[in-house]
């Protein structure tokens, strides 16, 4: 993979020869050029949290408390940033979160972020609620690592058809997202009067499912108003206990990951339950109004798995900075959401790649600043927060 200099020094070739670089370079610019461009409902249901938005605030802060401490004469000339997650090595610890409906935000959606991570080598997790079918997802994809993001249905024989669904199409992991359960009150959809899947979005995974269309009188292209009515029946689990994983472990043989974790006696009934990987989010603020900031929850994590699981972070990273503060403080890989979807919207496929690699650019010169050669040499002592925590 290109590294961090040589993408600098070819946006700086750009602008000598009169062409300067376009596209966004800060995530400010990212979102309000994505927001020029969308619907106002679609912008609003990305950029939008639960209740005051305090969460995705919060998050915000969180990493602005933590600051890098840059070590000198190191020689990191040459850098690996290459890590090794449930058997899998990956180019870098950047992977791209699990975000549904991206149809809303361009006519491709995932298509054209999964290309996009493919050609990059970087993994995609693909939402239950996605706008194209996991099987059409995996096709674009080739070989390409991706894992599928399930949100278990009232129905546990759709959950399971799902998953299994998913092995069979070259999935290398399943993560269960456990907090959205019930959609989390946000202010700006509900102002809007807007839930793409009461308009069909999203909802291509139900409708091309055999179990699911085995419990309609009519198939979602003949009658897609009673598909939507069923869907909006068995969407979510509020009723779920940690014993309900054992049911899900006889449903594939792939590794099983829990989105969502936040309290460490969380993370060790998690371990107790055999789970293969934690990530710590708080769903980038959009379902629990003064939620604790993930990256806050993180160390805590971390200290109770004790490094018996991979545990990844999701919620607020914006910058490379952020990526690294995240990995110091114990996560073995980041998600990124909302700044993939900003990309999508202004560029598609070629917008996201490029924001993939400006991305990982400034992670990795980031990285070489700090002294730092490979992700295993990052922990703590990169860090100082002026707050004592």
């Amino acid at each position: 993979m290109q590294n961090g200099m040589e993408r600098q020094l070819e946006i700086y070739r750009k602008g000598l020869f009169g062409a300067p670089e376009t596209f966004p370079l800060t995530y400010e610019a990212l979102e309000a050029a994505a927001k020029a461009v969308l619907k106002p409902e679609a912008y609003d249901y990305v950029a939008g949290s639960a209740g005051t938005e305090a969460t995705a605030h919060a998050n915000r802060r969180a990493f602005e408390r933590w600051q890098l401490v840059p070590r000198m004469l190191r020689d990191t000339a040459q850098r690996d940033l290459s890590v090794e997650l449930l058997g899998h090595r990956y180019p870098t610890p950047i992977m791209v979160a699990p975000v549904g409906v991206q149809g809303i935000i361009h006519e491709e959606g995932e298509l054209a972020v999964a290309r996009a991570c493919a050609s990059l080598g970087v993994p995609m997790i693909l939402s239950t609620v996605s706008s194209y079918p996991l099987e059409q997802v995996a096709e674009v994809m080739g070989d390409a690592p991706r894992w599928f993001q399930l949100y278990w249905s009232r129905n546990h024989e759709v959950a399971a058809s799902f998953v299994r669904r998913a092995e069979k199409a070259g999935y290398q992991a399943i993560v269960v997202t456990l907090d959205a359960h019930t959609l989390g009150w946000r202010p700006r959809d509900l102002t809007h009067g807007y839930l793409p899947f009461m308009h069909a979005q999203g909802l291509a995974n139900y409708f091309t499912d055999p179990v699911f269309r085995s419990m309609l009188a009519s198939p979602p292209e003949e009658d897609p108003g009673s598909a939507v009515m069923l869907f909006a029946q068995i969407f979510g689990n509020p009723s779920l206990t940690w014993d309900d994983l054992a049911f899900l472990r006889q449903q594939v043989n792939l590794p099983i990951l829990l989105k969502g974790i936040l309290h460490p006696d969380d993370a060790v009934e998690a371990l107790r339950y055999g789970v293969d990987g934690i990530i710590v989010s708080n769903h980038g603020g959009r379902q629990v109004d003064g939620s604790i900031p993930a990256l806050e929850a993180l160390p805590y994590i971390v200290e109770v798995v004790e490094g018996r699981v991979p545990v990844l972070f999701d919620s607020g990273i914006r910058t490379g900075a952020d990526a690294i503060k995240a990995l110091a403080l114990g996560a073995d890989a980041v998600l990124l959401g909302r700044p993939i979807m900003w990309a999508l919207a202004i560029g598609g496929e070629e917008g996201v790649r490029t924001y993939l690699r400006n991305f990982i650019a400034e992670f990795d010169l980031t990285l070489s600043l700090c002294g730092v050669r490979s992700i295993a040499e990052l922990d703590g002592s990169l860090l100082f927060s002026a707050s004592g925590v």
